[in-house]
């Protein structure tokens, strides 16, 4: 197996295969510093911590990851409670950063002798459509070369993957926000044990958190918004005004040492198959972090495709593999339905008149007062099950 990228997918697949004796190289353009440095989402789905579990790869984790059996949203500055575990029969999320996973994933992978090919320039994927694909690059100004059996595109967004499904055949499916998140880190507790979603008449905000001593905040800017014009005392500001007194008043404020704004979109690629070529996580979706789900839905595509790899090497079946772009791309669809919804409740978009405003109001109030609606977020917020895909 030919896995390109070494994030998230690229390296769950990679552990699955191992686990179950398959070769696979992993082949990644970048260092691991960098790989390991990217600043990503933190809350992981029930679904992503039990695959950590199985894989051996949760010591850290247990003893540092913060389980939520909750979540909060206000509006207005009201704060209410969604008691998630309550609703779901148990289930919970666990905050613990995606520079960790990556981390846990990278040091298993040295101690179980996992092959990735660091700093590969060039990569050329050929025969995807035929019995045996290739992939070359070029590392240390040597060419490489790897027959395969399958190739797995795992390299993101802006990887090469993708590009190699012909036109004719390739759908795509974008929607941009138009805005974006500001976000900071600082080094100071958070301002409640959960995380609050915050819909206020001045935009959106959200109030989370990387350990008990470390908080990561948001507010919603302008796409184009200079960061040069927004000092730490200035953010501060905003993001209380934004969360309401009751909130604010547990907000400590801190210096912080990172400060970014990330654009919000929603993007899907189909099919996820293409010959011996397969998609995985960012190169064949995206979603905007509101619903938290892009690494959990990265998670779930690998461990479809790798239980359907697994049946093909073992019981010469090619069910599996053959399912893997429906299967995947049906879980992929309501991950983009909840993380639309979500944040069509919770930010302030350019054209909202009155009306708007109004609706996007009564739904929250209604989420506020029925279980139903309440049960719904809830199972969809923890991750919704792989048999449901």
């Amino acid at each position: 197996m030919a896995i390109v990228g070494a994030g998230p997918a690229g390296m769950f697949l990679a552990h699955l295969l191992h686990a179950e004796g398959i070769d696979a190289v992993v082949i990644e353009r970048r260092d691991r510093d960098y790989v390991e440095g990217r600043v990503r989402a933190g809350v992981l789905e029930q679904g992503t911590v039990a695959l950590m579990r199985r894989l051996g790869l949760s010591s850290r984790l247990e003893r540092e990851g913060l389980i939520h059996g909750g979540t909060n949203v206000a509006l207005d500055g009201e704060v209410f409670r969604i008691d998630m575990a309550a609703l779901t029969g148990g289930a919970t999320v666990t905050v613990y950063g995606q520079q960790e996973v990556m981390r846990d994933l990278f040091d298993a992978a040295e101690d179980r002798g996992l092959s990735i090919a660091w700093n590969a320039r060039d990569v050329v994927l050929a025969g995807l459509d035929g019995a045996r694909p290739s992939v070359t690059w070029w590392q240390d100004d040597v060419e490489q070369h790897l027959d395969c059996d399958f190739v797995v595109g795992c390299d993101g967004y802006h990887g090469v993957s993708r590009t190699a499904i012909p036109a004719d055949v390739l759908r795509v499916f974008e929607r941009v926000y138009p805005f974006g998140w500001l976000g900071v880190l600082a080094d100071v507790p958070p301002a409640d044990h959960e995380l609050i979603y915050a819909n206020h008449e001045r935009g959106f905000a959200l109030a989370s958190m990387r350990s008990p001593t470390r908080s990561r905040y948001y507010i919603q800017c302008a796409l184009d918004a200079d960061l040069a014009e927004w000092s730490d005392d200035r953010f501060w500001d905003e993001l209380c005004l934004r969360l309401g007194p009751e909130t604010a008043s547990k907000v400590t404020r801190g210096p912080s040492f990172e400060k970014a704004i990330a654009p919000l979109r929603s993007f899907v690629a189909e099919p996820m198959r293409w010959g011996r070529l397969f998609l995985a996580g960012d190169a064949a979706h995206i979603v905007p972090p509101t619903g938290a789900k892009g690494m959990n839905l990265a998670v779930s595509d690998v461990t479809m495709l790798g239980a359907a790899l697994t049946e093909h090497y073992r019981e010469r079946s090619n069910a599996g593999i053959d399912h893997y772009s429906a299967r995947a791309l049906s879980r992929v669809w309501k991950a983009e339905r909840f993380s639309w919804w979500f944040t069509s409740v919770t930010h302030r978009f350019p054209t909202m008149d009155g009306f708007d405003r109004r609706i996007q109001m009564a739904e929250l109030d209604y989420l506020r007062g029925s279980p139903a609606a309440q049960r719904t977020l809830a199972e969809n917020y923890v991750g919704l099950p792989l048999e449901m895909a």
